[in-house]
């Protein structure tokens, strides 16, 4: 007998374009939504989750953390902690992110009275945080004992020993409240003393929270938060086909709201025992995604199994390497345009829509309109959130140029053996992922902004106000490698071509 051979050709998002349709005057960004939903639900009803953007943070080390979490749910979408850490410490991302107050922030910059101003300097250049709390120890709940901010030092005036003691605001000079005042309350004293930051300590003056007066406009700003029925923020967590026994219960104390099962190959028996496992146990309740299949069998299987999101792709990710060193995979839009087909044909069949997550082979931000237009509920995007400020890697200056870094978590670097589990040893045998940097790029809210104005934009293009409209009005087409070509800048110099000097 031969192997099966796929008749069509593998494409990735490049090979396509969106032919325009009909925009009605209607059509305007403005009136765009973006909602989606995040899990399983029967016809007729409404999915336990639903997104307000169709983005999620993956499950990576270098990428989701609490504080990408708390970004992204400010914006309408849901981090998925990554799980390659000890139960204990995704437990305390998750609890951070849910025991978050909008506008309450936990300090990240903290010194002690000796800290000296060039510490100071470097761990502003590190987290461009000009406004950090002096603690008795130097954590973010000590002894508040002053305030340092760009404007009390000279950096051209002041030795770089000089400690901070010498030249902070002390506690005795600092407008500061009780840890139980409200937001309101807060910002009222903000306005009254013409403060940037009010400090919250408690009754033994440590330190609680911080209230930014910057913040206030971004919380009028952040009409698309996502939120639960006791508005917290709502955050995933990544878990493995290992120790989810273990795991799972410690991450819903926590107050996980969906698990996604972090794996490079997703049609296997181990996913299957990890679903009925969890359902059986804590109930169907619990929420759960798995992947990553490329194929209708893959689908089915995962549906069959329990699935509440399925997530495509392999190989597609800009640090994985599986194709290169296993030669399996398969082309990112081909895999989705196939799964998607056998999301509707079982939806069809049983009354029940599990959504798809498309997970890798973004380059360019249309490819994410590509994606949804191609039957995607949401993206799992990595490359594109390690670049911004809440991402938890740090930020390096290579020839003048910011970069922050970015690890696969099959590479040697995470050693995440479990996503790469097939029963065996409990090793990496050998590296799927590479170690590597991307340019820096700023704020998450700045980029997704922008991000989500595209593809409105591109929505009215099509005709189409919601993703549902777009994926039934699309129309599709392959493009040629001369097209490619054509659709970029040809035939011109550049300015930025020439040498200023």
């Amino acid at each position: 007998m031969l192997a099966f051979y796929f008749k069509e050709a593998s494409h990735t998002f490049g090979e396509y374009l969106l032919v325009p349709g009909y925009s009605s005057s209607q059509c305007i960004p403005a009136n765009v939504s973006l909602e989606t939903p995040l899990v399983k639900f029967k016809k007729g009803e409404q999915p336990k989750i639903k997104m307000n953007i169709p983005m999620t943070s993956a499950i990576m080390q270098a990428v989701s953390d609490d504080k990408m979490a708390i970004a992204l749910a400010k914006e309408g979408g849901v981090s998925f902690v990554y799980g390659s850490q000890p139960i204990e410490e995704e437990a305390a991302m998750v609890t951070r992110v849910k025991n978050y107050k909008s506008g309450f922030v936990s300090s990240d910059s903290n010194i002690r009275p000796t800290t000296t101003l060039g510490e100071i300097l470097e761990l502003k250049d590190q987290t461009a945080h000009s406004t950090m709390a002096v603690t008795e120890d130097g954590t973010p709940t000590g002894k508040l004992l002053g305030i340092v901010t760009s404007r009390d030092y000279r950096v051209t005036r002041m030795p770089m020993d000089t400690q901070a003691s010498n030249f902070m605001t002390p506690f005795s000079k600092l407008v500061y409240a009780d840890a139980d005042t409200t937001l309101s309350q807060a910002n009222d004293l903000i306005w009254e003393h013409k403060l940037n930051m009010l400090p919250l300590i408690d009754a033994n003056q440590r330190l609680r929270y911080m209230v930014f007066r910057k913040d206030y406009t971004d919380n009028k700003e952040n009409e698309l938060e996502l939120i639960d029925g006791n508005k917290r923020y709502v955050v995933g967590a990544g878990i493995n086909t290992r120790d989810y026994a273990k795991r799972v219960p410690v991450l819903l104390k926590a107050g996980a709201d969906a698990f996604c099962i972090d794996s490079s190959e997703g049609f296997s028996d181990w996913q299957r025992i990890t679903l009925q496992y969890i359902h059986e146990n804590f109930g169907e309740d619990v929420k759960v995604g798995a992947g990553n299949v490329v194929d209708r069998e893959g689908f089915r299987f995962l549906a069959e199994a329990g699935a509440d999101f399925v997530k495509v792709g392999i190989g597609g990710g800009s640090i994985c390497i599986t194709r290169e060193t296993k030669g399996i995979g398969r082309g990112q839009a081909t895999a989705l345009i196939d799964v998607c087909k056998a999301r509707d044909e079982y939806y069809e069949e049983t009354g029940f829509y599990i959504p798809v997550c498309s997970d890798g082979g973004i380059v360019h931000d249309y490819h994410m309109t590509l994606a949804l237009a191609m039957g995607a509920d949401f993206m799992m995007l990595g490359r594109y959130f390690s670049r911004f400020d809440e991402s938890p890697t740090d930020k390096v200056k290579v020839n003048g140029t910011y970069y922050k870094e970015y690890w696969g978590e099959g590479s040697n670097r995470a050693r995440n053996w479990q996503r790469y589990d097939l029963g065996g040893d409990r090793k990496l045998s050998f590296e799927e992922g590479v170690d590597s940097y991307v340019p820096y790029a700023g704020s998450l809210k700045d980029n997704v902004h922008i991000t989500l104005s595209k593809i409105r934009s591109t929505m009215c293009n099509c005709g189409a106000l919601t993703i549902k409209e777009l994926q039934k009005q699309a129309k599709i087409t392959l493009v040629s490698s001369t097209s490619i070509v054509e659709g970029g800048s040809h035939d011109v110099i550049l300015k930025d071509k020439f040498s200023r000097d």
